[in-house]
């Protein structure tokens, strides 16, 4: 996930100076073993954003240490908040720059620092590749969001338990209806997933004691990423979680060829609770899928049932999983992702929790899949094309949309359709990329652009407007009626779009006020990392979750 990084800018504005060009590093270790873990520090905690051939989501590090003193690298990898804070100017000039922060790693010792540091070394300078320097469209949507009239009226709702010691006070990422039971659930990326009841955040499942292999580290999504009860839970007491583990021991359900390495996998299991009336789980559990992922970023995110879909119509009880790219086209393996529907990642599955004709016999294949009984691609998958699909959202009338973080050039969020690609890696938004050059560089779309069968967001903006989308809900109330509510994770601001506005520009910013005193989510939550997060109630109140303090708020709309 993006927001992970804010990037070393440095190498950029020290190597304006000649004179200072390899001053730096001659103190660091070029031991082979410090090395060696210094490389295993960086795939986990830099890696997701950062590499040495090429701009990713941060610049190319290579040559940073012997460019810009060893302690100030040091210094901003602990406290890049603290540094802006303190005025000093090449931390200034960076958060300037990408308009976000990286979160520090105050807990890394000095000795984890040497070692990353001479990982880092091992890199000297190199040129980025550039794509096609005489094309690039340096700012793709040149205009800025405006604010509406309108304003959002926030009422506080409840305080979730701290899990985490870092700049993070709770990783709660997803409030949702538990089916047909009128309860409204709760999850947090460390494994714990609650029940909001009477103002108060109740734990209702811890996943690590059912899973032993659960890992929650290195964080960017890591963990207990996504629920889904079923429509009938009260009746049936079936639900669903996804969440991370290292590779183990148990072999993939979806894996990769012998040499590309995968760090992590993902797991979707089924939960079946003995009364689901109680106010804790009891009950069992059992596995549907396993997929191997080649980083620890763009996993499962998502999971979720059709909320608009009658038992009477095909859809019901039809599981969608949001299966993103895992990194793989930032990390060298555009293929990966590159598939046309012959390989799930970077793709919406739709399957049936409770069938069992699938390859491994755990979940069903729906007989109206797009691509059943076609022999190159994967039957489970509904639509294709995404880098990290994020947030589910049906309309009233049953239509999925999906809202997928960009890499470098724009936010989307898209109106799913059976089959539909949606242009992920050689498309973000409506700009053509470059999978095997440089990815944080837009093109314009060809002439013959129809020819690659891409379909186009409804809502996108680009980094001038925010770096990381937040998919939201479309809006039951009275002020909002129809209107889409999201906004942007890191920043925090809030976002209206509205599908009847067939100009390109269908998105405006949203005021917000509690207690009648117009605020920002950063004001209130006192943070210029917002970690900002949308559910829907049950009878479809949107709710907005922050997770730098771990607060709960609903939007008022009566």
């Amino acid at each position: 996930m993006k927001l992970c990084c804010l990037f070393l800018f440095v190498l950029l504005v020290s190597s304006c100076r000649p004179e200072a060009k390899y001053s730096f590093g001659s103190a660091i270790s070029t031991e082979t073993e410090l090395i060696h873990s210094g490389k295993t520090i960086f795939e986990q905690k830099c890696g997701h954003c950062h590499n040495f051939t090429q701009e990713a989501i941060g610049p190319n590090l290579s040559g940073l240490t012997r460019r810009v003193e060893t302690e100030w690298i040091k210094q901003f990898i602990k406290s890049p908040f603290q540094m802006v804070a303190e005025n000093d100017t090449r931390a200034k000039r960076l958060h300037k720059a990408y308009q976000i922060y990286m979160p520090g790693f105050k807990n890394l010792s000095e000795v984890e620092l040497d070692a990353l540091l001479s990982y880092m070394h091992t890199y000297s300078e190199q040129k980025a590749e550039d794509s096609n320097t005489l094309d690039i469209i340096e700012d793709p949507i040149k205009d800025t969001l405006y604010y509406s009239d309108l304003v959002a009226d926030l009422e506080f709702v409840a305080q979730a338990p701290p899990t985490t010691e870092k700049s993070i006070l709770a990783r709660i990422n997803k409030l949702d209806c538990a089916g047909n039971s009128g309860r409204l659930l709760i999850n947090d990326l460390e494994g714990f997933l609650y029940e909001l009841r009477d103002g108060k955040v109740e734990p209702y499942l811890a996943l690590p004691d059912y899973n032993p292999d659960f890992v929650k580290e290195p964080g960017f999504g890591t963990g207990f990423s996504s629920f889904a009860f079923h429509p009938n839970f009260q009746e049936n007491g079936l639900f669903y979680t996804a969440h991370s583990e290292l590779r183990s021991k148990q072999p993939a359900d979806f894996s990769f060829p012998d040499s590309i390495s995968s760090k992590l996998q993902w797991v979707l299991k089924e939960w079946k609770a003995k009364n689901p009336s109680e106010k804790s789980f009891r009950g069992s559990t059992r596995e549907l899928l396993r997929v191997d992922f080649f980083s620890f970023i763009h996993g499962i995110q998502e999971i979720g049932f059709n909320t608009a879909a009658a038992k009477n119509k095909t859809d019901y009880g039809m599981l969608y999983v949001g299966v993103g790219d895992g990194g793989s086209v930032v990390g060298g393996h555009p293929k990966i992702a590159l598939h046309k529907g012959a390989r799930i990642w970077g793709s919406i599955l739709r399957i049936d929790p409770m069938g069992n004709n699938s390859e491994n016999g755990k979940y069903g294949i729906p007989p109206d899949n797009p691509f059943v009984e076609m022999a190159d691609k994967r039957n489970e998958i509904f639509a294709y094309g995404f880098r990290n699909p994020t947030r589910f959202s049906w309309g009233l009338n049953g239509a999925l949309f999906v809202s997928d973080i960009g890499h470098k050039i724009m936010e989307e969020v898209n109106l799913i359709v059976s089959g539909g690609f949606y242009g992920w890696p050689i498309r973000e938004g409506e700009f053509v990329l470059d999978p095997f050059g440089n990815q944080s560089q837009a093109f314009a779309l060809p002439e013959n652009d129809s020819d690659y069968g891409a379909t186009y967001p409804v809502f996108q903006y680009d980094r001038d407007d925010g770096v990381a989308i937040s998919g939201g809900f479309f809006s039951r109330g009275k002020i909002f009626q129809g209107k889409y509510i999201f906004g942007d994770i890191a920043k925090g601001t809030l976002y209206i779009g509205d599908l009847s506005e067939k100009k390109k520009r269908n998105i405006k910013k949203l005021k917000i006020s509690l207690d009648g005193k117009l605020t920002t989510m950063a004001e209130l939550t006192k943070s210029s990392r917002v970690d900002l997060r949308f559910g829907q109630g049950c009878d479809g109140s949107i709710y907005l979750l922050t997770k730098a303090d771990g607060k709960i708020y609903k939007i008022k709309e009566n």
